[in-house]
């Protein structure tokens, strides 16, 4: 009777057990989903940022024509007069998911807008992020309090928040999904060796490679994974079923990707994956010789084959090389092994914001306790090593160094950095508990009591880890709130007395352009617009955000760098009708072109020789836009553009007209006319300002 009562007991408690996990991993779901809808509840249902508007446009048409015609699609719209070929040149993941995602919810009767689904896509796949995280990081410390724990930080830490509120239509909202979906089937796979498994990793990886460029880091991962467990001695034949299976299995599927095709054989960024494959295929094959001819031939064997494979393999890769069949790494690849080689050879790359080096208190602002409680992780996995211990700990070191050398790559060290504070976190929770809530002994059935303040200690610590979890959340909430729910697209700022004020200049400008030009219009404005100009105003622009044609690139930077005369003769080359420029001196819009212009130069400077950097500095070597401005930056057709008609304006009490309020300075060049072409249109706080390109015959 008292055994059948134990056992009922047991299941008792196991059902409990089960059904508060599954509640907790609810709740932890729908905070994850309504922390990023501050940018909806602040403004509205609207697309951030410059990337996603491509995204959009290409998810309607994808929605609209069919997946036969947007593989095929040729886009007249970007890239004048080269245009862009669209089906070979994206990762097709997100609108894919953000299509089948319309189309279920139309097949059931629900009718949403596409619009909306791609505004709510991100925090939707954050919310299944925080699920796969809990189920990873239970395979690694083989514990469901540190999967719970995982699962709540990652719902709401700020590196993954930044790139996944709601309007954030990118790339990286369904990616990192993939990528710790990724991660945790191939813990599973090296754990059990089974098939089903390494089907799953392979159906993950194909998945990350259809969203993000960012598979690169773990097809790299994993081969170092099973070099790390090869050399330590840990090699089992689960490890070469699942890596086996894994790389064949994921390679063909990723060869469909057309943007990646062959290159997944044949870049060098992919060959520590197929040099992998290739060794654990000799290791195996040397093993099964050593248990057919024994110990003795087999060390005979081995000083024979080991040069022979080491010459083979050195000759296989020179042949390669030489022959191009192996495609040399990327600039992209070379910036994140040297971060001052994008700013020496590639200056398009180094000019995005997204791009530079990580900056100490970016970790923190994004990480919070993360920062100290990730070492602490690495700690207790070392602790207590097993396979998938090690994957973790490479994926954490590997992290920091690439989220050091890319502030972009903080996306790829978040999830990571949540799985290690949640083993730290769970494991000292754990120890010191014991201390709170001693267990008795079986002879006096007391509490086991150490050492005299052992229960005191006990409260201070799990007091404190207490108080850190809580600042950790208000942090969180505070910078998701503050920092990462303003779309770009829609400005505010609080004025003196406290209240907001909405700068709408983008979508105003954008709407002007859709309205009060032919459909045929051509705009020139710096790339960063690029999607937005096609997508909002649906004019077709010479550069965009896809950034391919480095020369292209070039031409627009040289007429934004040259004086008006050179500048017009290249926007007659090159068919322009209108030029936007994107000012904030007016309103303190720090984001604005001439804050930009420095890259321009230099991107105009790598294609012609005549535009020198140094001719844009005064004999100070100081970058100015007042009267001890360079003449060269005073005369140059960026300055008049932003700057027309500016020097007639009063911004700030106290100061002259023509004050910018970014720089703080007055303007050096007040008095001139623009002499080839004409103001079109200035938004309400000069933010956005279009002009009309004159042809030949009606010049001013």
């Amino acid at each position: 009777m008292k055994g059948g009562i134990s056992g009922l007991a047991k299941i008792n408690a196991k059902k409990a057990e089960f059904l508060l996990t599954a509640l907790i991993l609810g709740l932890i779901f729908i905070l994850a989903f309504s922390t990023r809808l501050f940018s909806v509840i602040r403004f509205e249902s609207v697309i951030h940022e410059f990337d996603p508007y491509f995204n959009f446009r290409s998810t309607k048409y994808l929605v609209s024509e069919g997946f036969y015609n947007f593989i095929n699609w040729f886009d007249q719209m970007s890239w004048y007069p080269l245009g862009r070929i669209v089906g070979g040149t994206v990762y097709p993941g997100l609108m894919l998911t953000a299509a089948v995602v319309h189309w279920v919810l139309h097949f059931l009767n629900i009718t949403v807008d596409i619009r909306n689904v791609c505004v709510l896509l991100a925090p939707f796949f954050a919310s299944n992020t925080a699920m796969i995280t809990y189920l990873f990081a239970k395979e690694v410390d083989d514990s469901k309090a540190t999967g719970l724990v995982a699962a709540a930080m990652i719902g709401i830490v700020p590196g993954y928040i930044s790139r996944s509120v709601a309007g954030s239509f990118d790339n990286e909202g369904i990616a990192i999904f993939a990528l710790i979906f990724t991660f945790y089937t191939w813990v599973k796979s090296v754990k059990t060796g089974s098939l089903y498994w390494c089907a799953m990793c392979a159906l993950a990886y194909f998945y990350m490679v259809s969203a993000w460029g960012g598979y690169v880091f773990i097809i790299n991962l994993i081969p170092l994974h099973v070099l790390a467990l090869l050399f330590t001695g840990r090699y089992s034949n689960r490890l070469y079923v699942a890596y086996s299976c894994v790389y064949v299995m994921g390679t063909i599927l990723a060869m469909q990707i057309s943007f990646v095709g062959f290159q997944h054989v044949q870049s060098s960024e992919h060959m520590v994956a197929m040099g992998t494959f290739g060794l654990l295929q000799v290791y195996v094959f040397s093993m099964w010789i050593k248990s057919m001819i024994g110990s003795a031939l087999f060390n005979s064997f081995l000083r024979a084959a080991i040069p022979t494979v080491l010459v083979t393999a050195f000759a296989l890769a020179a042949i390669g090389q030489a022959t191009g069949y192996i495609s040399p790494w990327t600039g992209r690849f070379y910036s994140l092994l040297d971060p001052t080689y994008a700013k020496k050879h590639i200056p398009i790359i180094a000019s995005v914001s997204e791009h530079q080096p990580t900056t100490w208190s970016s970790f923190f602002f994004d990480l919070h306790i993360l920062t100290f409680l990730f070492p602490a992780g690495i700690y207790f996995c070392f602790k207590k090593l097993t396979d998938a211990n090690i994957f973790a700990v490479l994926y954490g070191i590997t992290s920091v160094y690439f989220a050091g050398v890319m502030v972009r790559l903080m996306l790829v060290l978040a999830p990571i950095a949540c799985v290690m504070a949640a083993i730290a976190t769970s494991q000292s929770l754990r120890t010191y508990m014991k201390f709170v809530k001693p267990k008795p002994t079986r002879v006096s059935k007391k509490a086991l009591v150490d050492f005299p303040v052992q229960r005191e200690i006990g409260y201070v610590l799990v007091a404190g880890v207490t108080v850190l979890l809580v600042l950790y959340v208000y942090h969180c909430t505070w910078v998701t709130s503050e920092a990462y729910s303003s779309p770009s697209i829609v400005l505010a700022a609080k004025q003196p007395d406290g209240s907001r004020i909405i700068f709408d200049d983008f979508r105003e400008a954008y709407w002007w352009l859709r309205m009060n030009t032919v459909p045929e219009s051509r705009v020139m404005s710096w790339w960063d617009y690029g999607y937005q100009i096609t997508a909002m105003a649906n004019r077709t622009v010479l550069v965009d955000n896809n950034t391919w044609n480095n020369t292209h690139i070039s031409q627009v930077g040289q007429a934004m760098a040259s004086d008006e005369d050179f500048a017009y003769k290249i926007m007659q080359r090159m068919d322009v009708d209108y030029v936007l420029v994107i000012f904030g001196g007016l309103t303190g819009y720090s984001s604005d072109d001439i804050n930009k212009f420095l890259w321009m130069v230099r991107i105009g400077g790598s294609t012609n020789p005549d535009i020198v950097e140094n001719d844009y500095y005064n004999a100070r070597g100081e970058f100015r836009v007042d009267s001890g401005g360079s003449s060269t930056m005073l005369n140059c057709l960026m300055y008049k553009l932003c700057y027309y008609r500016f020097g007639q304006v009063y911004t700030e009490r106290g100061q002259p007209s023509g004050y910018d309020r970014v720089r703080g300075a007055e303007i050096g060049n007040k008095d001139f006319e623009l002499q080839y072409l004409d103001e079109a249109y200035t938004s309400e706080h000069w933010i956005v300002r279009i002009y009309k390109v004159n042809p030949p015959d009606n010049r001013g």
